[in-house]
């Protein structure tokens, strides 16, 4: 009950700081999608495009939160906690999404390179980053540990190095009057897009098609719970997330039939349950007990 508690406030918490950082963000995207028209500047138009995908992100992410904090109920025996991993996926949609928009349209602006008020790019640049850095701030504090969070944040950081990117060429083009650089830092941006999108699109998708946690070798906790007294096997053995931060596991594990003669086979399960938490730190297990002779039960299914 203790860790519920502190998860839900964790939770509260979180949220907090991601409706801050959707404040923040979206109260300058309006001034940057002015600045993006007014100076016709392609780099500037894919910041406020980010910036867009960022609001889009942080609300996600923040009505995620409050899904997940809803309790199991009816056919959703986990509650809705996954949908922090269905959030993390669309935020890593969204970022291909608009790095192959601004790809193209800058490379369009290589060919046939227009005007841009530098100076507007610079300023505008300059006070983003600084908005940014704000944001990227409130959201360090939140857990980093959450897929879902960690997408928006992705989405900020990008824009952060995207703001840089900006800067250096509206500063190229005041120095050195070469437009172009307009475009080049455009996809400086769609190769920092690309790189955050196939991040999240990579740590989601393992979760959703179910596979089994980076830091846990199966071979590895077969070989321990097979270790254990009066276990002789064990099969049908998996291991996926269920969110971000919530590993589960399961297992057959075939044990001498006399440990159910003699009533020994709940000492067993404890100590089954003991190792995954003591080598694995994994709280929620579910493991089946069979003798010798149950495996004729079981055809087709024993890897």
């Amino acid at each position: 009950m203790a860790n519920n508690h502190a998860h839900h406030g964790h939770d509260v918490a979180s949220a907090r700081r991601v409706q801050a950082a959707l404040a923040i963000i979206s109260a300058f995207v309006v001034g940057e999608i002015a600045s993006a028209l007014w100076s016709h500047s392609l780099v500037l138009v894919a910041d406020a495009a980010h910036l867009l995908t960022d609001v889009f992100a942080l609300g996600v992410a923040a009505w995620a939160i409050h899904l997940g904090r809803q309790p199991a109920h009816g056919r959703w025996t986990y509650g809705l906690r996954r949908a922090e991993i269905l959030s993390a996926a669309v935020n890593g949609v969204t970022l291909l999404i608009v790095a192959i928009g601004v790809g193209v349209t800058a490379i369009v602006r290589l060919v046939h390179p227009g005007h841009v008020e530098a100076t507007v790019v610079l300023v505008t640049a300059l006070v983003g980053g600084t908005v940014n850095l704000v944001v990227a701030r409130v959201l360090a504090g939140a857990q980093r540990g959450n897929l879902n969070l960690r997408g928006a944040y992705a989405h900020v950081v990008t824009d952060l190095y995207a703001f840089i990117a900006t800067a250096a060429a509206a500063v190229v083009i005041l120095v050195a009057h070469w437009q172009r650089s307009d475009a080049v830092a455009s996809l400086v941006v769609v190769v920092i897009l690309l790189r955050a999108s196939w991040g999240l699109l990579r740590d989601s998708g393992r979760v959703l098609l179910q596979g089994s946690p980076d830091n846990l070798d199966l071979d590895d906790v077969r070989t321990h719970l097979a270790a254990i007294d009066h276990v002789l096997s064990v099969h049908d053995l998996h291991a996926w997330t269920l969110t971000s931060d919530a590993a589960t596991l399961s297992a057959h594990v075939v044990v001498e039939e006399r440990c159910f003669e003699s009533g020994h086979a709940p000492r067993i399960l404890d100590e089954l349950q003991s190792c995954l938490l003591t080598h694995f730190a994994l709280e929620h297990a579910t493991l089946q007990l069979e003798p010798p002779t149950h495996s004729t039960h079981e055809d087709g299914l024993h890897h």
